[in-house]
């Protein structure tokens, strides 16, 4: 691992535990072991961290969350493979995000005092909420949802749900009250379906 590669997951690790205004530069160098000159070699600023820790936080997001979707032909199917993996990949990743998701952990923190850098986890919700509605509409489209179901309100329950799945795993740490927050939501998905 690089010295830059060394910061950026060290931030992910210090971001998602204690925030982005919460984390120094010094903790991070600590952390890591080198200087500020050899942080702000490779970043202009902690802000500049900040985007390069956030493109990381995504790059794995999907690779976690996204894992052997495409493997599977069913859009409910992919909805639950999703469920499943950001339980058992991404948020039992205690390496790279020991405090739990990093996108909730700044958003709550970022909103009212770096309004700019809110935006950009409000930025990744949308995607995310917009991903879930394609995927519903397509189960939608070939029949396999109850008439009654509107598409978006469910993706915002979903999205919701997650979003409450991560608030509780982060303020208790318990394996079991997030497999019981993802199966209900997995179990709801049971229920829309014809």
């Amino acid at each position: 691992m690089t010295l830059k590669e060394k910061i950026i997951h060290e931030s992910l690790r210090q971001f998602s535990t204690k925030g982005f205004l919460s984390t120094s530069i010094t903790d991070i160098l600590e952390a890591v072991g080198t200087s500020k000159g050899g942080l702000y070699n490779h970043f202009k600023n902690k802000e500049a961290l900040f985007f390069a820790a956030l493109s990381e936080a995504r790059k794995i997001w999907r690779q976690r969350n996204l894992e052997g979707l495409k493997d599977l032909e069913r859009p409910m199917e992919k909805i639950k493979k999703l469920l499943e993996n950001y339980r058992d990949r991404y948020l039992a990743d205690s390496e790279n995000f020991p405090g739990g998701c990093i996108f909730v952990t700044l958003a709550v923190e970022l909103n009212d005092q770096r309004p700019h850098l809110a935006r950009e986890m409000n930025e990744g919700f949308l995607r995310f909420k917009g991903m879930l509605k394609r995927l519903l509409d397509q189960e939608k489209n070939a029949g396999n949802l109850k008439d009654e179901i509107d598409t978006q309100r469910v993706a915002e329950l979903i999205f919701s749900g997650i979003l409450g799945a991560s608030v509780m795993y982060i303020s208790d740490k318990s394996m079991m009250t997030l497999d019981r927050n993802i199966r209900s939501l997995t179990e709801y998905l049971d229920m829309i379906m014809k």
